[in-house]
């Protein structure tokens, strides 16, 4: 079934698709009048819809049946993620999207390496978006994780404010990550670093501001392996890999 995204709701029988989606379904999927697609709504709604006009920039579809999505979890993950050297990031806000974060933000630590400038990073985060919207379509997600801009690493307390738990996740040892995550648990924002990890005074300051302080084990993760292996732990311990 091909999976597609609505920017709107759907509040009556018939919609249309159009722009890039309008495009892939009729040139690269060459779809035709008859078959059937799923849209998923903004609203966590999942609508089965049968093709009824296409053509280049448009493809309009009749509403069969509209149905909660399923496929969400039901813990928010926000992901913090240290900025990257190279396109490690590309694939990190890919796997994490399929496990079901909820958001991803990067940020500036101390010892990144990787400090685009402004324009840079304007491009950065388009490509990180398309790069969300590709991987929430291929696991069929019933939203579109967004990427948020990048902040510095000071910004977090204020950021993960509204979670129910916030967890940076250390090199240097912390609470393992079933003594933190409780069963009652509906949102989390998880912290990893860059290449270099994180320096104490900046653990002592998410500390402070209420950050609890984790491991992921005995072993040294990589830097892009880290947020996917807390991802997975959470929505585990969730009960969201069942």
């Amino acid at each position: 079934m091909a999976w597609f995204f609505a920017n709107d709701l759907i509040t009556t029988e018939y919609y249309s698709v159009t722009g890039e989606d309008a495009a892939h379904i009729s040139r690269s999927l060459r779809m035709r009048v008859g078959e059937a697609l799923t849209l998923c709504t903004p609203d966590g709604r999942r609508h089965e819809c049968e093709i009824i006009e296409i053509s280049r920039d448009e493809v309009r579809v009749r509403i069969l049946s509209s149905t909660v999505c399923e496929q969400e979890p039901d813990v928010k993950v926000s992901l913090y993620v240290a900025l990257m050297k190279g396109d490690k990031l590309d694939d990190v806000i890919q796997k994490a999207v399929e496990l079901g974060v909820y958001e991803v933000t990067p940020f500036l630590s101390a010892r990144c390496i990787s400090r685009p400038d402004e324009k840079s990073m304007t491009k950065k985060l388009a490509r990180w978006q398309k790069i969300a919207d590709n991987a929430a379509s291929q696991s069929r997600r019933g939203v579109i994780p967004r990427v948020n801009p990048c902040i510095e690493l000071p910004d977090i307390p204020k950021a993960v404010a509204d979670a129910d738990t916030a967890i940076v996740f250390y090199e240097c040892g912390g609470e393992p990550l079933r003594e933190i995550i409780a069963g009652g648990c509906r949102s989390v924002a998880m912290i990893t670093g860059a290449e270099g990890g994180f320096e104490q005074e900046e653990i002592d300051l998410l500390s402070r501001s209420g950050v609890k302080v984790a491991t992921l084990g005995k072993r040294i993760l990589r830097a892009q392996t880290a947020p996917i292996a807390a991802v997975s732990a959470a929505m585990l311990l969730t009960g969201n890999l069942e």
